[in-house]
């Protein structure tokens, strides 16, 4: 690893650590502390990459990628899913952390990806980070190959499978098939990490359709319903100043709108 890297991403990592250590007693042997300091290290030098566009690090400070990602538990070593990545800001800092032992796998809805300045886009972005490759599908029929992942990552578009648009080419689908493949793509405690913007009560699809937001209580419904077990919530993005009421669009909330961040693990077997 690029211990100049290292130097700079070293207050991220210690912080990280704190917290951790802050938080639950532990009975951790020496090799095991050793590898949170590891993981610990690996995100704190991720996000202080140097050759990071500077349009993605202006999101750190609202995204929390640190944080975020220490709460879901990637680890180097991970094969991960960035599900609909948009311009793959999370699949590049994934990349950096779960090493060359690891992999990234963007899957991106053909409809999405924009075609040649969306391919060049991709491109580049590999150069920038190796591990990570993009798999295309069909937006209303993803479907994923069994036991592909370990970690899997779908921030602030969980509620777009609640979405129709004719104007960009979103069909009605139900969002239980599209779980349930998650499900099928999950290795055996594989872990699934989803940031949405809350939404308030009423129908999923009008609540969708007015303001891009969906109710978190949905989402856990969503996801246990399929089998998978929610082991974790975070309040780290909220912003209790929000108006659920309000289009994620506004430019009076946007990029500042209260989020949920919850954690699912598919059972081991």
């Amino acid at each position: 690893m690029n211990f100049r890297i290292l130097a700079a991403a070293s207050s991220v990592a210690l912080a990280l650590s704190a917290c951790g250590a802050a938080s639950e007693e532990t009975t951790d042997t020496p090799a095991e502390t050793a590898t949170e300091a590891d993981t610990s290290a690996a995100i704190a030098a991720a996000v202080a990459a140097p050759d990071r566009p500077a349009d993605a690090r202006e999101l750190d400070e609202n995204r929390k990628p640190a944080e975020t990602l220490a709460f879901l538990g990637l680890e180097p070593g991970m094969d991960a899913a960035d599900f609909f990545p948009g311009a793959g800001y999370w699949s590049e800092i994934m990349a950096h952390v779960v090493g060359a032992e690891g992999s990234v796998t963007a899957l991106e809805a053909e409809e999405f990806l924009g075609g040649e300045k969306g391919e060049a886009h991709w491109a580049d972005l590999s150069k920038r980070a190796p591990g990570v490759g993009i798999k295309l599908f069909p937006f209303a029929n993803f479907t994923a190959e069994p036991g592909s992942y370990d970690f899997l990552l779908t921030n602030l578009n969980y509620h777009d499978l609640y979405w129709e648009s004719e104007k960009y080419r979103m069909t009605r689908i139900d969002p239980a098939d599209v779980v349930k493949q998650l499900y099928t793509a999950m290795r055996p405690g594989g872990i699934i990490g989803v940031i949405d913007h809350v939404g308030g009560e009423g129908d999923t699809r009008e609540v969708v359709d007015a303001t891009h937001r969906i109710n978190p209580k949905v989402v856990i419904a969503d996801f246990e319903k399929q089998g998978f077990e929610l082991v974790g919530q975070s309040d780290i993005l909220a912003n209790p100043d929000d108006d659920h009421s309000m289009s994620v669009f506004d430019d009076a909330i946007r990029g500042k709108t209260d989020r949920f961040l919850l954690k699912f693990r598919k059972p081991a077997e």
